[in-house]
């Protein structure tokens, strides 16, 4: 029997994944070169091409797909098992992926984990931020972070703070030059900071509601991030009313650069929630992580 070469097999199935032999060079540790010149020899073993590339992506063919489909969960389970194995020492060991914010990291998750990282050594934590819906069992997370209210039914969720309340807030030079709303409706006349949503592409509508009756605001202005530093930053410029969780304005809330309107409209809902695939055996590390992280 012909033996194959599985670091080969292993860098096709990163390429295909990553969609770049950039990004998969760094996560194999090795140059694009290298990672090129296996490829090509693969295919010319193969006699069949693996992966289609332009100038802008890499995509496998449809020999490569089947290919892919065959061997990639192969490669999930031989690196689940080494990581079960490093579970067998002393002390835990293995790293946790997990995607989230950037408020949420720097807010909660990185002052939580930072004893747990000083008292095990060998525990490593790779965080992703991202403001999608990330599917997590597909790009090989442990773990994400979102507000409890929009995590799917099958994954096990922990929460990890408290409950959450959005704020609409400018700042005292925008309320110079404008009146204060009363009515979420009465945002429709001010000039806005929008945030686009990265999973669906479209706009957040800002949700409101009071008494029970909720009531949904399609606003307008003349700035658009995808991430909510900006948003803040932005709104202490003067530039528009932003509306995001409170504790992203608190500080500038406590000292006067940001004013809150609309309060009454904004409800609590359920806050951050680490979660998992129900599937999924935790390992030791990941439950050391989550054990931090729970409130």
């Amino acid at each position: 029997m012909v033996r194959r070469n599985l670091n080969d097999l292993l860098s096709f199935v990163t390429i295909a994944r990553e969609g770049s032999f950039t990004r998969a060079a760094s996560v194999l540790g090795v140059t694009q070169s290298a990672l090129s010149q296996a490829m090509s020899g693969l295919e010319a073993r193969l006699e069949i091409r693996l992966l289609t590339r332009t100038t802008r992506s890499v995509s496998p063919t449809a020999a490569g797909e089947r290919l892919l489909k065959a061997i990639g969960h192969r490669f999930d389970e031989i690196e689940a098992e080494l990581d079960e194995l490093t579970e067998m020492r002393d002390k835990p060991a293995g790293t946790v992926r997990i995607t989230c914010g950037e408020h949420i990291l720097r807010a909660h998750l990185l002052p939580k984990l930072t004893p747990l990282l000083l008292d095990y050594p060998d525990i490593k934590i790779e965080f992703d931020i991202n403001y999608g819906f990330r599917d997590i069992v597909a790009d090989r997370f442990d773990a994400g972070v979102r507000m409890g209210d929009t995590i799917d039914k099958d994954m096990v969720a922990v929460p990890i703070g408290p409950q959450l309340r959005m704020a609409a807030a400018a700042s005292p030079m925008y309320f110079e030059r404008h009146p204060t709303p009363k009515n979420p409706r009465d945002l429709l006349k001010h000039s806005c900071i929008n945030q686009r949503m990265q999973t669906a592409g479209g706009l957040y509508v800002w949700e409101f509601e009071r008494r029970g009756q909720p009531l949904n605001v399609r606003v307008d202005g003349q700035l658009v991030f995808n991430t909510s530093p900006s948003m803040v930053d932005a709104a202490l410029a003067g530039l528009g009313i932003a509306y995001l969780p409170e504790e992203e304005f608190a500080p500038h809330l406590e000292n006067g650069r940001l004013v809150r309107v609309l309060e009454d409209w904004c409800a609590p809902f359920p806050g951050y929630h680490l979660y998992y695939p129900s599937r999924r055996q935790p390992s030791r590390a990941f439950t050391l992580v989550m054990n931090a992280l729970r409130v």
